[in-house]
């Protein structure tokens, strides 16, 4: 659920590191925090993408929906720097999103999945992440509580893990438009939601992460209202998975495993039913794994990658009861364009058979293709195409083709 694509970065920094060291604060960390971090890093992006659907849908010549966008302000601070608070630091970020109208889904395609995962209703500042982070035992072992976003927050063996994470259909923003290419849709994450997270890693290439967050939380609130009165509700998430490096003529092969289980106990129902339903559970996978290396240098990811997720939930409570999708990554495919990225990927939700009324067809298809260019240091021109087959698994809308444009600025 990362953020950022016409995005613009300006990073201020009180101590002196490498760039890689700077990705490293807002990524995962490995070594202990006072060597990754510097005292405050600030970032600022502004989001902007272009749909239309072309073809097929609810509608082809409705305008709205269209042109989406978002702005962001993520600030970080190492606390043991500015406070004396050993390995630790602190996490803000700040978003707005426009226009009114959440994307081109309601007005023109109709998609269950979604085929915008950057488009939210306007919203001029919300704060949707602000949390601390403690690392205890030697590094291995990482405490984080506040407002968070839980979709991919951590790193084992140098690759991005827990929960439902990916290395190449993970982030809205510069890979996979269609929500269902980004995040599961069988696992009902909270959107940035108050709660804890741990994280251990006893071993390079064996880690366990739990989390526990407000089941109820609106993302435009800080959550204590939800959290703190009323019924309390909490989704619960385990994940376990393991990330070995596979051997190459061009050297190692990064992957990732994971299996992950969760618990949403507050009530829920599917389209059709009247009766509500307690505790839903459900299951998940995910996997990726570098395929082909061009080159034999640890620090050139150039080649094929590959990914697939599968997810279960309960046909009595979900609309979706199964969930599965897969594809393909090629980094710097053409000769001269070292930094540019293909993507391929197909992903199928299957409804549940008690929702039939609702739902006229057994599932929704989406299948999406994008090329994300690099044009110079500060300018990515990135081109999309999607084919949505039984669209909102209804007869109401045909078969779509949705044509997309992103555009990622650096300065």
């Amino acid at each position: 659920m990362a953020k950022y694509f016409l995005s613009g970065v300006l990073a201020l920094s009180l101590a002196n590191s490498s760039r890689a060291e700077e990705a490293d604060l807002l990524g995962f960390h490995k070594e202990p925090l006072k060597q990754q971090i510097q005292t405050i890093d600030i970032e600022i992006g502004l989001t902007s993408i272009y749909q239309q659907n072309v073809r097929g849908g609810l509608n082809t010549h409705r305008r709205a929906g269209r042109n989406s966008g978002s702005y962001d302000l993520e600030i970080s601070a190492d606390l043991e720097k500015l406070l004396g608070i050993k390995n630790s630091s602190l996490f803000v970020h700040t978003e707005g999103f426009w226009p009114k109208s959440a994307g081109i889904d309601g007005p023109s395609v109709g998609s269950y999945f979604g085929v915008n995962g950057d488009a939210v209703p306007r919203n001029s500042v919300v704060v949707t992440e602000l949390w601390y982070e403690q690392f205890m035992f030697d590094g291995k072992f990482l405490l984080r509580v506040g407002k968070m976003d839980l979709t991919g927050g951590f790193e084992c063996g140098d690759w991005p893990v827990a929960f439902d994470a990916g290395a190449f259909a993970n982030d809205e923003t510069s890979q996979f438009l269609n929500s269902a290419l980004v995040n599961n849709p069988a696992i009902p994450f909270p959107d940035y939601a108050l709660g804890l997270t741990g994280y251990y890693n006893p071993v390079e290439w064996w880690y366990l992460s739990a989390g526990v967050v407000d089941a109820q939380n609106d993302f435009r609130e800080t959550g204590f209202r939800t959290t703190f009165h009323g019924e309390d509700y909490f989704f619960y998430i385990f994940e376990t998975g393991v990330t070995p490096a596979l051997d190459s003529p061009n050297g190692s092969l990064q992957g990732a495993y994971r299996i992950g289980l969760w618990n949403d106990p507050q009530p829920k129902v599917h389209s059709d039913a009247a009766k509500t339903y307690l505790d839903d559970v459900g299951l998940y996978l995910s996997c990726d794994q570098m395929l082909f290396k061009e080159n034999f240098d640890n620090n050139d990811s150039q080649g094929l990658g590959a990914f697939t997720r599968y997810g279960y939930a309960d046909g009595d409570k979900n609309d979706i009861t199964s969930f599965w999708s897969f594809g393909i990554q090629y980094l710097g495919l053409l000769d001269g364009r070292d930094e540019d990225v293909l993507g391929v990927g197909f992903a199928q939700g299957f409804f549940s058979d008690k929702a039939s009324a609702t739902y006229t067809e057994d599932y929704e298809s989406a299948f999406e293709l994008y090329y994300n260019a690099k044009f110079s240091p500060w300018l990515n021109i990135s081109p999309s195409i999607q084919y949505i087959t039984n669209t909102g698994g209804r007869d109401l809308a045909k078969d779509s083709v949705i044509f997309g444009l992103r555009a990622q600025m650096i300065f």
